[in-house]
This record gives structure tokens, C-alpha cells and sequence, in this order.
């Protein structure tokens, strides 16, 4: 009996179909016990969520330096600015 949903490509499945309409996928290429939820991309049961975060993200983002006192002068000068103008 077919799967109401593709295996392979998740397109819907007739009722009685003997092959998916839109990847072709049969009873001996798809819709097998074994082949089920093989192409699901479902993680094994020794996943390890730290190592696969560290693969896909990298190491820890680098936070830049130097430029935090350049801002600080910034917002001093624009402030002393708004100081003397409010006085005169």
C-alpha cells in the first residue's frame, strides 16, 4: 500500500499509487520499512547537539576591538556641543 505522503520528495501519494507522481519513488526504492525515514535527515541517537553547533557555527564570534573609546569621544564632543549651545 503507498504512503500518503512521498518518502523521498514529500509530495502527496494517490490513494493505490504505484509509484510517487513527482519523484518516481516505488515500493523497492522509497516506501520500504527500511527506507521510510531514511531520508528524513533525522539525527541518530549519539547526536551531539555541541559538536554539531560548533561545526555549523564556528567557534565563538570575535568581538572587535579598539573602536569603543573612539564612540565614547563622539558622544562627548556631541554632548559638549549641545552643553554650549543651551548656555549661550
Amino acid at each position: 500500500m503507498s504512503p500518503d505522503v512521498c518518502p523521498n520528495c514529500g509530495a502527496e501519494v494517490p490513494r493505490n499509487a504505484k509509484a510517487c507522481p513527482e519523484c518516481g519513488s516505488d515500493e523497492q526504492t522509497g516506501w520500504s520499512e527500511t527506507a521510510y525515514a531514511s531520508h528524513l535527515g533525522l539525527p541518530d541517537e549519539n547526536f551531539d547537539h555541541d559538536e554539531f553547533v560548533k561545526r555549523e557555527l564556528g567557534p565563538e564570534p570575535v568581538k572587535p576591538r579598539g573602536i569603543g573609546w573612539f564612540w565614547w569621544l563622539v558622544a562627548l564632543l556631541i554632548l559638549a556641543a549641545f552643553i554650549c549651545f543651551w548656555l549661550r
